[in-house]
């Protein structure tokens, strides 16, 4: 049956559409040109705001990490239930939702993807059974890599490039993941060897390899072997005043190798003034204009309760005297990496905090280009993606964001430059920021726009002055062509498909892999990788990405 959506604004970057009134037309789940014929069911959207349905590139939704996450702070379930209702299932949380939470509340705000940051290899087959359970939206996973052990002995013994490259493949196919994703490099297995810090140029203690080394070699990989998303990279030294150094130094160790910056707010800090603590959100952007191979997803903070949850075992055991409320989780995974959880309050009226939150706007609004710079809160260590609507508000609202400004501590307020910035986000550039760039960087061509062919993953608004009222809960939202909420009330929860790549390798190397699990891990080989029956007896439904190997001129 072919549906109209008749008469709305239609906002779609990718394909140059910039606010124009136009009938949008769909079957079987896949848009199409305006049909000869008649259609069998019509929307009449006349004044209302079309979209594609919105994608979070950067959000902890699975995993062995959430899991713990959710242990960690029971009381937010017990204090933000979510009852049955006809279409839904009962659950709760905010910073930690439940699987079917998460789906329902990405729904009720007009996404329909969200993709898991940091998937640890031996913690794969969990996590896609999680991320099964995650209703209405598509998803995926970037796999971490950066800290295992055989990585990083790869390195250390000068292996060759190709060789790197068929590990970093046979990996990826292994776990069914769309991304290579590096965190702190090198130094979570420093951690484990008792050291608390690791700069970039630093020799890790037990195999010598620097992270500049690690980056080179994964930026390298995932260039070559063609997978879309560029290397992930959560850079070293997170959230130590001064380590804006350290980003560019992480920039430059990409020698003009794709990289993606994540949570890039907590990266942008100096040590000017008498606290010694400083916006660097300037030098970063200056940076990111320079080098066009750099995109970046910003990781805003917003002010209340969460819980930071990262693969970063060293940053988060040293922010554990931080813990609100005073609890923690530090631990070691198999070979592959580590994580920690640390519930914490941002506080307005906290200097750190409250500057915090100016760098993360700063980013988003000295970056020119919309194209390449991604809105997160990086759930939920900044803050809940159910924040989304505040945070769209505050970029296009400049006369409320000054009015944020001048309600947080007084010496923030003047230790930035955000109430001399004119700009304000248009609905266009929420489009991009939100729609169109997150599907082009991921490599997802049937994403992110609403052209013949694509998903019919549409989110319609009514348009209001206050954006994040506007924002909020949408009029409608149809995934692949089905009315999934209406007015921010979930109506149908159909299965979203999971993104992965399959590059191409040598399968030479699984003889070299295949000895590291017998001497090192805790399961065998062959039961490590993930087949696509199991897969799909756990009701995923996979949806490859192509990869198309380049070389470097």
């Amino acid at each position: 049956m072919i549906t109209r959506l008749a008469g709305a604004r239609v906002f779609d970057p990718a394909n140059g559409v910039r606010g124009e009134k136009r009938d949008l037309f769909f079957e079987d789940g896949v848009m199409i040109a305006a049909p000869a014929g008649g259609v069998g069911r019509s929307y009449d959207l006349g004044g209302l705001v079309a979209m594609p349905g919105a994608i979070d590139i950067h959000s902890h939704i699975a995993g062995g990490k959430v899991n713990l996450a959710r242990l960690l702070m029971t009381e937010e379930h017990r204090s933000a239930p979510v009852a049955r209702g006809a279409a839904t299932r009962s659950g709760g949380g905010v910073a930690t939702p439940s699987c079917f939470v998460t789906g329902y509340r990405y729904a009720a705000l007009g996404y329909t993807a969200a993709f898991e940051p940091a998937m640890v290899p031996s913690n794969a087959r969990s996590a896609h059974l999680e991320m099964a359970d995650l209703p209405i939206i598509d998803k995926g996973a970037y796999l971490m890599l950066g800290n295992d052990e055989l990585l990083l002995r790869l390195i250390a013994s000068g292996a060759e490039q190709e060789r790197i490259n068929d590990y970093v493949a046979w990996m990826l196919n292994a776990t069914a993941s769309l991304g290579i994703k590096t965190v702190n490099p090198g130094g979570i297995s420093a951690f484990k060897f008792n050291a608390r810090g690791l700069a970039i140029d630093e020799s890790g203690p037990q195999h010598g390899v620097t992270p500049r080394r690690i980056v080179q070699a994964l930026a390298r990989a995932v260039f070559e072997l063609g997978v879309p998303h560029p290397l992930h990279t959560h850079c070293n030294n997170l959230g130590i005043p001064g380590n804006v150094d350290t980003t560019l130094a992480t920039i430059a160790a990409a020698e003009g190798f794709p990289l993606h910056l994540t949570h890039a707010q907590f990266h942008s800090y100096g040590t000017e003034g008498d606290r010694r603590f400083s916006s660097a959100a300037a030098r970063l952007a200056e940076a990111v204009s320079r080098n066009p191979n750099v995109t970046l997803d910003v990781g805003q903070i917003m002010f209340g309760q969460t819980v930071t949850a990262s693969g970063d075992t060293m940053a988060q055991y040293r922010n554990r005297g931080l813990a609100s409320p005073d609890k923690w989780i530090v631990m070691d995974i198999e070979c592959d990496g580590g994580c920690g959880l640390v519930p914490f309050r941002y506080r307005d009226s906290n200097f750190v905090n409250a500057l915090q939150w100016a760098i993360g706007l700063e980013l988003f609004l000295l970056i020119e280009d919309p194209w390449r710079v991604f809105l997160t809160t990086d759930h939920p260590n900044g803050a809940p993606f159910t924040c989304y609507p505040h945070l769209i508000r505050l970029l296009m609202d400049r006369s409320f964001r000054n009015d944020c400004l001048k309600s947080i501590h007084p010496a923030a307020q003047q230790a930035t430059t955000l109430g001399s910035i004119t700009r304000e986000y248009t609905l266009e550039e929420i489009a991009i920021t939100t729609r169109a760039a997150p599907a082009r960087i991921l490599g997802l061509a049937g994403c992110g726009h609403l052209g013949p062919g694509a998903c019919a993953d549409i989110a319609v608004y009514a348009e209001e002055a206050d954006r994040e009222r506007m924002f909020a809960a949408p009029r409608y939202l149809f995934k692949s062509g089905v009315e999934v909420a209406r007015h921010g009330e979930v109506l149908a929860t159909p299965a979203g498909a999971t993104h992965v790549v399959r590059p191409e390798f040598d399968r030479a190397i699984e003889a070299e892999i295949g000895a590291f699990f017998h001497q090192h891990m805790s399961f065998g080989f062959e039961h490590f990788r993930l087949s696509e029956g199991e897969l799909a007896d756990a009701g995923l439904r996979l949806l490859a990405q192509p990869c198309r190997p380049r070389r470097r001129a």
